[in-house]
């Protein structure tokens, strides 16, 4: 595989970033990129909150693309990087929490754009409705409670103490949200500088993001090669059927004028066990 280290030396790539995420993206692009971060004067707030009194201009991809492409303008680099999480309820199983996070790398010379997935299985995203001033052991515990902050709002949602990391704060919060609306609710804040567990989330992504960066397309050279999407139907062991499970993955170039784009088939049958004929 090319090597595209060289194309960022001695390079800058502008962070929009306001919750101290260049101290998760930041050892990774050093290490494997040989670049600094360049944090961008940017208040990232105003493409969305988790609490929602912002939304989202768009989806989740393009408003990382929005705030990557906010960061060049904000500096002199060429490339701009910016961060997207959402945290909610599991698709499959509601009752547990799960996390999506999306990193992109834009680099309007070139032209290229990498984007990068990353579901985070491991979160303390939870929330809970007090009635009381007495908060719940077992909540605080869960959510890991003062190394992660807390937010508390009124049971409306109309109004948020965010970064609570001491029981009196979180105890005059709580009082005030009840006096106001009869209910306070409780619930992690998942800004970065003050979630411990989204950290370790976001490294493994920044790892993931910066490999694939020092990663060329083998047919034009640019950054970002590496894989986009699968491609289902890995043969059964015994009966050689497809099966659901994935045959190969689909590697492309992040240069949209270039498209290079390769099969790069998985080893191994799969598993009878994963299908639908000979395990109904």
């Amino acid at each position: 595989m090319i090597e595209s280290r060289p194309q960022w030396a001695a390079r800058s790539v502008a962070f929009a970033t306001m919750h101290q995420k260049e101290r998760q993206f930041g050892p990774s692009f050093r290490r494997r990129l040989g670049v600094e971060l360049v944090v961008a004067a940017l208040d990232t707030d105003q493409f969305g909150t988790f609490t929602g009194e912002v939304a989202r201009p768009v989806d989740q991809v393009g408003t990382a693309l929005i705030k990557a492409h906010q960061a060049i303008d904000q500096t002199d680099s060429p490339f701009g990087l910016a961060s997207e999480g959402a945290y909610g309820p599991h698709p499959d199983a509601p009752f547990v929490p799960i996390g999506i996070e999306v990193a992109a790398v834009v680099d309007r010379a070139e032209e290229f754009v990498v984007v990068e997935r990353l579901v985070c299985h491991d979160t303390n995203f939870a929330h809970v409705r007090l009635t009381s001033t007495t908060v719940p052991d077992a909540f605080l515990d869960l959510v890991g409670f003062p190394e992660h902050g807390l937010i508390v709002s009124t049971d409306a949602a109309t109004s948020f103490t965010k970064g609570i990391r001491t029981r009196e704060q979180l105890d005059a919060a709580i009082r005030s949200a009840i006096d106001t609306t009869g209910a306070a609710l409780v619930q992690t804040d998942m800004r970065a500088h003050l979630n411990p567990t989204r950290q370790r989330c976001l490294t493994t992504l920044a790892e993931r993001l910066a490999l694939r960066l020092a990663a060329a397309c083998p047919n034009c050279g640019v950054p970002g090669w590496g894989i986009v999407g699968h491609v289902a139907g890995q043969p059964c062991e015994w009966c050689e059927r497809p099966t659901s499970l994935v045959a190969a993955d689909r590697l492309r170039c992040a240069r949209a004028s270039c498209g290079h784009e390769e099969l790069h088939p998985r080893s191994g049958p799969a598993s009878p066990g994963h299908c639908e004929h000979c395990n109904p």
